[in-house]
């Protein structure tokens, strides 16, 4: 992300109204852009990132691993960071091609055939609780085994035991622990991640490439 002197500042009044926090720092920089993008301070105490999750996550996209997401909006908000970095392939559920399905909905049923394809992918589920159990069944099923799952779905109806069993597995993940959340914190979090991997593992000159 391009900071401009507003971020800095915007960044900066963050920062002496959260004071003090138990994050490490590379997980502070992921709470700091969630609530830059959502003027929601209480996401400080809703984010929760399994045992080595940036880790493992910021080594999947130096090693350019598919990312699959659930919605469009997700896709639209982290694809210009990702073409401008290590430019990993970029797949939104909506648009695997699937024989109809009365069983589920259209996006757990896209969001399940990709993961078939790419079983050791980087997952983004923003919006749709669907999506998420349909990734959580393939897990305990042993079919896949994702490198990170981002999971920040809204919902009233059995997100929160979806949630549950992610948190449960052995699959890295970066979860909401609310009804809270939508596509622009799963979006906040992938390009926070994407920033810290670049630090990490970006080259000079790479960069769009």
């Amino acid at each position: 992300m391009e900071w401009h002197l507003t971020d800095a500042q915007s960044l900066a009044i963050i920062d002496s109204e959260i004071e003090n926090h138990v994050f490490s720092p590379a997980e502070y920089e992921i709470v700091r852009r969630v609530i830059y993008s959502t003027a929601d301070f209480e996401y400080k105490s809703l984010i929760r990132f399994s045992e080595r999750a940036l880790q493992a996550g910021a080594a999947a996209l130096a090693a350019r691993t598919t990312i699959v997401v659930d919605v469009p909006m997700v896709q639209v908000g982290i694809a210009y960071e990702i073409q401008n970095t290590f430019a990993n392939p970029l797949y939104c559920s909506m648009e695997a091609l699937t024989r109809p399905q009365k069983e589920k909905t259209r996006t757990a049923w896209g969001i399940e055939t990709l993961a078939r394809r790419y079983p050791e992918g980087i997952f983004v589920v923003g919006q749709a609780q669907t999506a998420l159990t349909a990734l959580v069944d393939l897990i305990e099923a042993e079919e896949i085994r994702p490198a990170l799952i981002i999971a920040t779905p809204v919902g009233f109806v059995d997100v929160d035991e979806a949630k549950r069993r992610l948190q449960d597995s052995l699959v890295p993940n970066i979860t909401i622990d609310s009804r809270k959340g939508n596509a622009v914190v799963a979006a906040a979090i992938v390009d926070g991640l994407v920033d810290l991997a670049w630090q990490a593992y970006g080259q000079d000159g790479n960069r769009g490439s």
